[in-house]
């Protein structure tokens, strides 16, 4: 069984940072990509941004300029830091792993609220 645990959301200010995490239960090097995703209330989930086992890395064009996803592959941890937050970025934000058999493993969420 494969775990993925998030932590790091919480309460900021506009225009402040954040820094979540991800750290899974399994070698990530066995996974063909990690992302993370956000859900607003009343809305679809979407992809933030993600990161494949090459490296490449996707951004969604909101957050282009202001998110970095990043990985640690001795800690198994994939990074999502989000500088200029906005109202808009509220939601909460899930990690998603998809393994080379194309199964998603995601986490439970956490929390980001972007308020004054």
């Amino acid at each position: 069984q494969v775990q993925v645990v998030e932590s790091g959301g919480g309460l900021v200010q506009p225009g402040g940072s954040l820094r979540l995490s991800c750290t899974i239960s399994r070698s990530i090097f066995s996974f063909y990509a990690m992302g993370w995703y956000r859900q607003a209330p009343g809305k679809q989930r979407e992809l933030v941004a993600g990161i494949s086992s090459g490296s490449t890395l996707t951004y969604a064009d909101s957050v282009k300029g202001r998110f970095t996803i990043s990985r640690d592959n001795a800690k198994n941890t994939v990074y999502l830091q989000m500088n200029s937050l906005k109202p808009e970025d509220t939601a909460v934000y899930y990690c998603n792993a998809r393994d080379m058999d194309n199964m998603n493993y995601w986490g439970v969420g956490t929390l980001v609220t972007v308020s004054s």
